[in-house]
């Protein structure tokens, strides 16, 4: 089995397979986990209102396995991945409705869960949703994929994925490999109708210690704190192209965004700062399964859920290379939605 792509959904998919029994090589294009992977957030934000209504049920069941993907990865390992249970608060509008699974809070609720945050007027609303340090995460899951005898090749950019009979044909700049099945992992870089969506973020160290227990969602910008003390302040959706350029504007008017919310943060000084590119689809779905090309499929297109999707994204991908029924039905990600889907 060949998986094209060493992000978190490549790599979390040939786990899967390799613990059912497959030989499996991920071949990467640069360094494994370098692009969108390590390049967000880290919120599994899976009540989020903006999810698109056929995803919730993946977000929701993905979250639910969450913690036993993360602690086979840190127990196999041994890295930790900062992977932190203590929930977001919303800051909506005064006028807005309370979405399913938030808990209004009170000015002395919001208060007492972080006291040096400031709404401005909005309402405020906790949900119960976890955090990782995606950054960890693929550090956890390389190794994983180390140990667990699963190849990877570094520097390898895939050219070409073709059917051959009874089996495929990928071919690489060194040479063509051939394999039972071929996965198409490859993110932003997976062909149309995949396309780059960057985002631009960045950290911050404030002075004080425990400044922020909460992840703060509001319309205008989120951040995350980090187990290191470190602050993550996020992010842009920009249709640029492939081009990764921070822009010092940008950068500035996302830490001004935040420090509304968090005035401390306003004088802390910046230690990072990157910009990375989510894989988006026309629809804001991933595409998973088989393409129109018989032994390849396709599980790219994840957006801003590439984090949150990847345990349960690498259960129906496995079903689907072997040929079962995956529990979900996800004839909505089916490649045919598109007129056309590289390989």
């Amino acid at each position: 089995m060949i998986i094209a792509g060493a992000g978190i959904i490549g790599v979390s998919l040939a786990l899967e397979l390799r613990e059912r029994g497959a030989n499996v090589l991920v071949l990467e294009k640069s360094t494994p986990g370098d692009e969108s992977s390590s390049a967000a957030a880290g919120m599994l934000a899976a009540t989020d209102p903006e999810t698109p209504l056929p995803m919730r049920s993946l977000a929701a069941e993905s979250a639910r396995i969450f913690p036993e993907y993360v602690a086979q990865l840190e127990r196999v390992s041994g890295v930790e991945t900062d992977f932190r249970r203590n929930g977001t608060i919303a800051l909506l509008g005064e006028a807005a409705s309370s979405p399913a699974g938030y808990a209004k809070l009170s000015a002395d609720d919001l208060h007492r869960l972080e006291p040096r945050l400031v709404r401005h007027g909005q309402q405020a609303f906790f949900i119960q949703e976890d955090t990782v340090d995606p950054r960890l995460l693929m550090r956890a899951a390389l190794a994983t994929a180390e140990r667990s005898g699963v190849e990877i090749r570094r520097h390898t950019e895939v050219k070409a994925i073709r059917s051959a009979g009874s089996h495929v044909e990928v071919d690489t700049a060194a040479d063509t490999l051939c394999a039972i099945a071929a996965v198409n992992c490859r993110g932003a870089w997976s062909g149309a109708p995949v396309k780059p969506r960057k985002g631009q973020m960045l950290y911050v160290r404030p002075e004080g210690q425990n400044l922020l227990q909460h992840v703060v969602h509001a319309p205008d910008v989120y951040i995350v704190p980090r187990g290191s003390g470190k602050i993550l302040v996020g992010a842009t959706v920009e249709d640029a192209g492939f081009d990764k350029i921070v822009a010092t504007a940008t950068i500035q008017r996302l830490l001004i965004a935040a420090a509304k919310y968090l005035p401390e943060l306003g004088s802390a000084p910046i230690v990072e700062s990157w910009a990375g590119l989510r894989p988006g689809t026309p629809d804001d779905l991933p595409i998973l399964g088989p393409t129109d090309l018989p032994g390849i499929f396709a599980a790219t297109g994840h957006f801003r859920n590439g984090i949150l999707l990847a345990p349960i994204t690498a259960r129906i991908m496995a079903d689907v290379v072997a040929g079962k029924r995956p529990q979900f039905d996800i004839r909505a990600f089916a490649a045919s939605r598109f007129a056309t889907v590289k390989a």
